[in-house]
C-alpha cells in the first residue's frame, strides 16, 4: 500500500510538471499524430493531459478501487482520445479528452464493484454513479419542507429525477445496499460453523430420482428386447444396423452385403419398425391396464 501510495505521488509529480500546450501548439501535434501517425508528437499530446487524467480518476477513489490502478485506466481512455481526436472538429483536446477518460474509468468501476457484473447500460452506468447523490439530494429537501418520504416514494422520484425506469432502481438499490460474501462464511455462532453454502439446494439427482431412472430405464430395455424378438433375423440385423450402432450403416452398404437393393432394404427397415411399435404400444396398454 506504502509503494503504491508513493508511486502515485511521483506519477502526480510529474504529471504536474509537464508542458502547458497552446490552441496552436495542441492542434499541430493532434496533426501530426493523425496525418504521419508522429508518435513523438503523441507522446507528447499524452504527456502533456496527464495532469487531466489523474485529477478525473482522483474523483473516483471513493468506490474503493486502488487510485493506481485508476490512474491507469484514465491514462488508457486519454490515449484512446488522441487516437480518436479529429482537429479539423474545432474543439479542444481536453474537451474531448474528458469523455473518454471518464468513460474509461467509470467502465473500470463498475467491473470491479463486484463478483455479479452491476450492468453496462446507460440507465445502469447513471444509477451507478448518480443514485446516493440525487437520494441524498432528495431527501435533504423532503426534510427541509417537512416531508417524509417512503422507499417506493423515493424510488420513483429518484426515476424521474435521473430518468430511468423504476424497476432499474430498485434493482441497483439492492446492488449497492450491500458487499459480497463467501458462501463459506459461516451463517451464526450458534450454527457450529454451518457454512451458507450448506444451504444452496442440491441441484444433483437425489437416491429416489436415481432408482426411479434406474428402474425406468431397465423397463425401457426389456420392452425394445421384446419388440426385437418379433423381428426374423434379417429384421433383427437390419435394425441393430442401422439404429443401435455409433456410425450406423447405409442401406446401401447393407444391400451390398445382404445382395439386396437399397430399396429393399429401407423397405423392410420400415417393416421392422412398424412390428416393434405394434409390440411397444401392446406392452405399454398391458402396463396401463395392470395400473388401473
Amino acid at each position: 500500500m506504502a509503494l503504491d501510495t508513493a508511486r502515485d505521488m511521483s506519477l502526480s509529480r510529474r504529471a504536474m510538471k509537464a508542458e502547458l500546450l497552446d490552441a496552436e501548439t495542441e492542434l499541430r501535434l493532434a496533426y501530426a499524430w493523425r496525418d504521419q501517425r508522429d508518435e513523438a508528437a503523441l507522446h507528447r499530446l499524452i504527456t502533456a493531459y496527464m495532469r487531466l487524467a489523474i485529477s478525473m480518476a482522483s474523483k473516483f477513489k471513493r468506490y474503493g478501487a486502488p487510485m493506481n490502478d485508476l490512474i491507469q485506466e484514465a491514462g488508457l481512455g486519454l490515449m484512446k482520445a488522441a487516437d480518436k481526436f479529429d482537429p479539423d472538429r474545432g474543439v479542444r483536446f481536453s474537451t474531448y479528452a474528458v469523455w473518454w477518460i471518464k468513460a474509461s474509468i467509470q467502465d473500470y468501476v463498475m467491473r470491479n464493484w463486484s463478483m455479479v457484473r452491476t450492468g453496462s447500460t446507460s440507465s445502469q452506468k447513471s444509477l451507478f454513479f448518480n443514485m446516493r447523490r440525487v437520494q441524498a439530494r432528495l431527501e435533504r429537501e423532503a426534510a427541509a419542507s417537512g416531508q417524509k418520504l417512503d422507499r417506493h416514494q423515493l424510488h420513483q422520484m429518484i426515476s424521474t429525477e435521473i430518468g430511468v425506469p423504476l424497476h432499474d432502481v430498485e434493482m441497483m438499490e439492492g446492488r449497492l445496499s450491500g458487499s459480497d460474501y463467501s458462501l463459506n462464511a459461516t451463517q451464526s455462532v450458534d450454527d457450529e460453523g454451518r457454512e451458507w453454502i450448506d444451504a444452496l439446494e442440491d441441484d444433483s439427482a437425489q437416491a429416489a430420482e436415481k432408482v426411479e431412472e434406474s428402474h425406468d430405464t431397465a423397463q425401457l430395455r426389456e420392452w425394445l428386447l421384446s419388440a426385437m424378438a418379433t423381428l426374423n433375423d434379417r429384421e433383427r440385423f437390419i435394425v441393430r444396423e442401422r439404429k443401435l450402432r455409433e456410425a450406423p450403416r447405409t442401406l446401401e452398404s447393407l444391400g451390398d452385403e445382404l445382395g439386396l437393393s437399397k430399396e429393399r432394404v429401407r423397405q423392410l427397415e420400415a417393416a421392422a419398425f412398424i412390428k416393434m411399435r405394434k409390440s411397444l404400444e401392446t406392452q405399454s396398454r398391458e402396463v396401463q391396464h395392470f395400473l388401473l
